[in-house]
């Protein structure tokens, strides 16, 4: 009798198959299995088929690594650094807060928050703001920040913050709930601010955050204690302190509980479909209020 040989090396007998196939497999092709061994193509197949780890909201185990939170850090940090080198010293210190805040740079006149307002070189002013084209604004402002302080405090509640949610989210929607509250917050500075104030700051974002973490620990039945006095400290902070944009935190607040409650309360049989959907319905109810805001101005 022929002694059987490996299906990948004819030359090679073997007297082993795979546990799957049933195809005679040489000591190269065998992959060690729970019960036998079994041949490459098998093991592929397998992986193939194989549904991928997921957290509590659907989202990829690949969060636990907090990559989207550090690319964000990393983001706002280069941002600043372009911003200094743009504004030279002023950049870094001597606006608000009695100087401890950055003032105004020619980075932050083209990205921050800005609903309508007419200036440029002596003899030939032109109109600028949202309300004029410059949408781009209602996304760069949560990039931009107003000195190093104004940096350094933001990150550091992002970094806090961030690693926590994109570890129980996943990277997609963690990223998808930091924009969204931060473009949240920039239409709320653009509807209820005045027309000619900048705001800028990822604020915005970080406010959604700290409402995103309570709704998802009250949907994983766990106590808010930790996050409640957190939020109403940075909220009464918010009304106490000047130069800081009211609207801006609140609208970031509200937007990301909302987007979190989208996520959170999604039907597991369809959550893919209603976190998507509903993560979009956010985004275009946000867009109509602007052009809302914009028609207002133009009008």
């Amino acid at each position: 009798m022929t002694a059987p040989v490996c299906y990948r090396h004819p030359s090679k007998e073997t007297y082993v198959r795979c546990t799957r196939c049933e195809r005679p497999i040489c000591p190269d092709c065998m992959n060690e299995a729970s019960v036998g061994h079994q041949c490459p193509e098998c093991v592929a197949q397998g992986r193939r088929t194989q549904r991928p780890a997921r957290t509590a909201f659907g989202g990829r185990v690949a969060g636990r690594a907090g990559t989207v939170t550090k690319a964000l850090v990393g983001i706002n940090v280069v941002v600043m650094l372009v911003s200094i080198l743009s504004g030279g010293a002023n950049a870094v210190a001597g606006g608000g807060w009695g100087g401890l805040l950055g003032g105004s740079t020619p980075l932050t006149e083209w990205g921050a928050v800005l609903g309508s307002a007419v200036y440029g070189p002596a003899g030939d002013v032109v109109p600028h703001g949202i309300a004029h084209g410059e949408w781009y604004r209602l996304f760069t402002a949560m990039f931009l920040h107003y000195g190093v302080l104004h940096l350094l405090m933001n990150m550091y509640a992002l970094w806090i913050l961030g690693r926590d949610i994109e570890r129980v989210l996943g990277p997609l929607r963690f990223v998808g709930l930091y924009l969204l509250a931060g473009l949240g917050g920039n239409v709320a500075a653009y509807l209820f601010a005045a027309p000619n104030g900048m705001t800028a700051g990822a604020s915005t974002a970080v406010f959604g955050l700290m409402a995103a973490i309570f709704v998802l620990l009250k949907r994983l039945n766990q106590s808010v204690a930790p996050i409640l006095p957190i939020i109403v400290i940075n909220v009464v902070f918010t009304f106490v302190v000047s130069n800081i944009s009211v609207a801006g935190h609140l609208g970031g607040l509200a937007v990301g509980a909302a987007v979190a409650a989208i996520l959170a309360y999604a039907p597991r049989e369809r959550r893919n479909l209603v976190q998507g959907v509903g993560c979009a319905a956010v985004l275009v109810i946000l867009l109509l209020l602007a052009v809302y805001r914009t028609l207002a101005l133009t009008g």
